[in-house]
């Protein structure tokens, strides 16, 4: 018990120095200044948009981009989840499953003629 107590009683005096210290003379912090004028606000039409469809135990993911519809992800119930994309805005979707090999050919246009 008296070992406990002088443990106690050493502690106490160990600590009290750090305790009792007082901070240098503390300033404030100076005001954030305004963002510059050329970070203006994301438009809200380039985010994407998501809507979620749930039926018959399926879920059907629409992804928007100014309106257009670029991606559908597809949850069935039962099987394997695909995404279908559509790379060139035609309206033409290409397959993608889920889990497969991540391939994603580059299609740029660099001319038409």
């Amino acid at each position: 018990m008296r070992r406990t107590h002088a443990f106690l009683a050493t502690l106490v005096l160990a600590t009290a120095p750090v305790l009792a210290q007082t901070p240098p003379d503390l300033q404030p912090l100076p005001a954030v200044p305004p963002p510059p004028p050329e970070m203006a606000p994301l438009d809200a039409s380039l985010e994407p948009e998501v809507t979620i469809v749930r039926r018959d135990g399926e879920t059907i993911e629409e992804h928007r981009v100014g309106g257009r519809l670029y991606m559908i992800r597809v949850t069935p119930a039962h099987g394997v989840p695909y995404i279908l994309v559509d790379h060139q805005g035609d309206g033409n979707f290409a397959r993608h499953s889920i889990g497969g090999p991540p391939i994603s050919v580059p299609m740029w246009t660099i001319g038409t003629f």
